[in-house]
């Protein structure tokens, strides 16, 4: 019987990062990186200034049409864009470890395995 090892704070399972804020940290890394303010990206790609502002905070889900107009107001690639978003989801993936379980699983009782 296996046990699922929590690495969390508390004890709990540690969470594993949302695709939208590490996309937003993404965009936001890279306007920055480039000087420019969220009106003018914003501006370019035809979006409102605040919801920019709730992407790159990671609040909203933002469509790939909205994703392909920030990454063009921006100059970058989106696939770039997403490649990298996706090496930090891998980067910070939170470890799952399994081992022995000291004791019998209960009717309450959630197990993960992972890859």
């Amino acid at each position: 019987m296996l046990e699922l090892v929590k690495d969390g704070p508390g004890g709990e399972p540690a969470a594993r990062p949302l695709l939208r804020d590490l996309l937003g940290g993404e965009l936001r890394r890279l306007r920055r990186e480039q000087g420019r303010t969220l009106a003018d990206v914003a501006r370019h790609a035809r979006i409102s200034m605040p919801y920019l502002s709730e992407v790159e905070r990671g609040r909203k889900e933002a469509s790939s049409e909205v994703l392909a107009s920030v990454c063009e107001a921006l100059s970058v690639d989106l696939g770039e864009v997403l490649t990298e978003v996706g090496r930090g989801m891998s980067a910070r993936r939170a470890p799952v470890i399994m081992r022995p379980a000291a004791r019998r699983a209960g009717p309450g009782d959630v197990f993960c395995l992972a890859a």
